[in-house]
């Protein structure tokens, strides 16, 4: 495993190890805006089967995405409302994801049962700034085994994996808390799935 240390290295170095490991169908764990997450690419299906088997977690589970341009929905969801693009004004970046239907061609590791895709736009965090120079969707899930508390530190992330990821963002401790909150839009109502940091 490759642990680097933004506190001591390069951050330009530390995005561009990143996002080489991404585009080589590794496992990447990194700081965001509220816990530590697990990275992939979203179009790389071995990559997202092997982060299913390595978290454990349920099949009716789907990944949620993060992206670092708005324009970047366009391949991942369809029939945007002015109810998601008004809570995207709003609370992007930052905390809170959007479900979305799905695009065509989304893997079902993603897209789920429901043809929902979750996506945010992070806050001012690592995550946001990996998002932005990679310019392609990255999963942000917890980096935790599944049913298990997610990591605030990079050492909770290697206690639960060790070896399994390729790359550890060591961004020191994250805030930590609630999670981003997750909503979902129908017929022009939001619908709060999970209440987290931002209140809707």
């Amino acid at each position: 495993m490759l642990h680097l240390r933004l506190s001591h290295d390069a951050p330009q170095e530390v995005l561009r190890a990143a996002i080489e490991a991404l585009n080589a169908g590794k496992v990447v764990a990194y700081p965001t805006e509220t816990f530590y997450g697990l990275g992939v690419r979203y179009d790389n299906a071995d990559a997202l089967k092997r982060l299913y088997d390595l978290k454990d977690r349920p099949a009716h589970k789907p990944f949620p995405l993060i992206i670092g341009h708005l324009h970047q929905l366009d391949a991942l969801a369809t029939g945007i409302t002015a109810l998601h693009r008004q809570l995207m004004s709003n609370h992007w970046p930052g905390p809170l994801t959007i479900l979305f239907d799905t695009a065509s061609g989304l893997s079902p590791y993603i897209a789920g049962v429901n043809n929902k895709v979750a996506i945010r736009l992070p806050g001012e965090s690592f995550a946001l700034e990996l998002a932005r120079t990679a310019v392609f969707a990255i999963t942000a899930t917890s980096a935790n085994l599944s049913g298990m508390p997610p990591p605030s530190r990079a050492s909770q992330v290697s206690a639960y994996f060790g070896s399994g990821i390729d790359v550890l963002i060591d961004g020191g401790t994250t805030s930590g808390g609630l999670p981003s909150t997750l909503v979902d839009v129908a017929d022009e109502t939001v619908n709060v799935i999970r209440q987290g940091k931002v209140s809707v």
